[in-house]
């Protein structure tokens, strides 16, 4: 098992990150952490709902505004 990260192909990424079946070094999961864009809306009567599409946001807003 390879512990160079398969994003940049520079960084060594660490046992412990490995044996949770990481294959990618803590900047580049920073990185691509980053670029995942979500929100927490509540529904009515009900529990809290992650949205990471914009459109299921709309969708949910059933008033119109």
């Amino acid at each position: 098992m390879s512990n160079i990260c398969r994003a940049c192909n520079e960084a060594e990424v660490s046992k412990p990150r490995l044996l949770l079946g990481y294959k990618i070094c803590l900047k580049c999961g920073e990185r691509d952490a980053r670029q995942v864009v979500h929100t927490i809306v509540p529904m009515h009567k009900s529990n809290y709902v992650v949205i990471s599409n914009y459109d299921e946001l709309v969708s949910i807003n059933t008033k119109g505004g």
